[in-house]
């Protein structure tokens, strides 16, 4: 089993937009879930395409054996990296691809000239909060609702 941590490529638009379906499927059971899909359109297969050819976009594909199991998508703007999404396939977790995809990311971001990373996680994630609380990534505001 090789196990690989890499930009995606042109031609991988398909591969990215299955992983984010995955991804939003999950998010569904997740407390505030529902409003961040609600907020957040899916990406989908040709704009993901058309992201991997813009160079302000970071797109990281985590692998085993060639075979797509996780991502890390953000893009840079000025000095900073803004994480859209991050996911890692139930099934290939606690394999270290988490912290590889936050690694070769923000190592791109820095070669893009941002100084600053920033992300979302849902407050019920915490597998996503560690990951970055292991980056040292805090939180710096809490947006809270409730219906009305």
């Amino acid at each position: 089993m090789i196990e690989t941590v890499r930009p995606a490529h042109p031609g991988e638009g398909a591969a990215l937009g299955a992983l984010e379906a995955d991804a939003r499927h999950a998010v569904l059971d997740q407390r505030g879930g529902p409003e961040l899909l609600a907020e957040v359109a899916p990406v989908g297969a040709d704009a993901w395409e058309q992201r991997l050819l813009d160079h302000a976009w970071i797109v990281i594909l985590a692998l085993i054996d060639d075979y797509p199991v996780g991502y890390l998508a953000g893009v840079v703007t000025g000095e900073r990296f803004e994480i859209e999404a991050v996911w890692v396939d139930e099934g290939a977790r606690e394999l270290g691809f988490g912290d590889s995809l936050l690694i070769t990311a923000v190592e791109q971001a820095r070669s893009h000239g941002a100084t600053v990373a920033e992300a979302v996680a849902l407050p019920g994630d915490r597998a996503t909060k560690n990951l970055y609380e292991r980056f040292a990534m805090k939180a710096r505001k809490l947006t809270v609702s409730r219906r009305i």
